[in-house]
């Protein structure tokens, strides 16, 4: 029997597809469908694991910010969910479990996905992703997994730069400021610098978490001292060259919540 299911954003359409399987094969989503993925406010524990089959291309634009990226690589972490590449595109974006396909279809301001429980055309559709799922090889996403990020940021630079890391990337993931500019290495550096953590702690714990080189994260600090954001003081050590201490360097950063403060960064970085 077939439906129609109207909706007005790609949350709904999930929410429904999540209630009606044990294991959901998400075929060839857009970049909306793997940004909505990750922005799902569900308890995965209580959700069915998502086997992704996706375009390439379309994975790597989804997954080009850091927030995304690194909430994807939670939900494989945790087995939540399974990504492997599509060699070739279908008609339509397809939500597929054992007993209801679904096929979205797409205007500028609607969303509807066709649906349809009969049991042979069910059968059949599944039987045929799920095949080509297995077949399909597995994609490789760099970047950590949230969960990691927050727990070795805490143990390694302190509580207070790990809540406002984490106040800070909430701020630039709900789409109020601009994630091209702010990016995880720059919104590292200058939480730090708002919490006065040593430049070699930083760039040490980014390295050996996943987030970039220690050699990115020096070029991003001579970046943002020359737009005067961020400063430095040598900090002296026993033995060896000494230390910087990274330091706010703009007046208008100082004692800004998190979200005005990533905000007005962004600003001045743009």
């Amino acid at each position: 029997m077939a439906s129609s299911l109207l909706e007005s954003d790609l949350e709904g359409i999930l929410s429904s597809a999540f209630s009606s399987a044990d294991e959901l094969v998400v075929v060839d989503p857009s970049v909306d469908t793997i940004v909505s993925i990750a922005d799902a406010d569900v308890d995965w524990e209580d959700t069915p694991r998502l086997l992704v089959l996706a375009d390439e291309d379309v994975l790597k634009e989804a997954l080009e910010t850091f927030p995304v990226a690194s909430t994807i690589a939670e939900l494989l972490d945790r087995e939540a969910l399974s990504i492997r590449t599509l060699e070739a595109p279908v008609e339509n974006s397809l939500f597929v479990s054992e007993n209801r396909v679904l096929a979205i279809v797409g205007t500028d301001d609607r969303i509807a996905a066709l649906s349809t429980d009969e049991a042979e055309f069910v059968d059949a559709v599944a039987s045929s992703y799920w095949d080509r799922f297995e077949d399909a090889p597995a994609y490789r996403i760099r970047t950590p997994a949230i969960g990691r990020v927050r727990e070795t940021m805490a143990e390694a630079l302190g509580t207070e730069m790990q809540e406002d890391f984490d106040a800070v990337l909430s701020a630039v993931a709900s789409g109020d400021v601009d994630e091209s500019v702010l990016d995880a290495v720059t919104i590292a550096l200058l939480v730090a610098a708002r919490n006065e953590v040593l430049l070699y702690d930083l760039s040490k714990w980014g390295e050996d978490v996943g987030i970039a080189s220690k050699a990115t994260f020096s070029r991003t600090k001579t970046s943002l001292e020359d737009h005067g954001l961020i400063d430095t003081e040598k900090v002296p050590i026993d033995v060896g060259r000494p230390r910087l201490r990274l330091k706010i360097g703009d007046d208008r950063l100082r004692d800004l919540p998190p979200d005005r403060f990533a905000a007005t960064a962004a600003d001045i970085l743009s």
